[in-house]
């Protein structure tokens, strides 16, 4: 393992960057558990001449924890439940899922 996978590691244990949540592919009822790193940035989107402010919910994961998210799967956080809109997008190093998400 490299000191890259290495601290990754070490940011997803933590419980003040990561959390729990449970990962259903296709929607489907058995779910796995994974950890996540939960950012809600806003999003400046350009509208003819105006531009509409939105927030947004996007989820890092491990592959190591999410082998294959695809758009469509579910991911519960807490009591909250997130459905993946678009492609999922992996870092450089292709250890982090970045996975745009919208509210079920």
């Amino acid at each position: 393992m490299s000191t890259f996978a290495t601290a990754l590691n070490a940011i997803f244990s933590d419980s003040n960057m990561a959390v729990d949540a449970m990962w259903f592919e296709g929607g489907g009822i058995k779910g796995v558990a994974v950890r996540v790193i939960r950012k809600s940035p806003d999003e400046i989107t350009p509208f003819g001449a105006g531009r509409i402010l939105s927030g947004t919910t996007r989820l890092d994961a491990r592959v190591a924890d999410m082998p294959t998210p695809e758009s469509g799967d579910t991911i519960k956080i807490g009591s909250e439940y997130f459905i993946i809109q678009g492609e999922p997008k992996l870092d450089r190093e292709r250890l982090i899922w970045t996975l745009d998400m919208r509210p079920a």
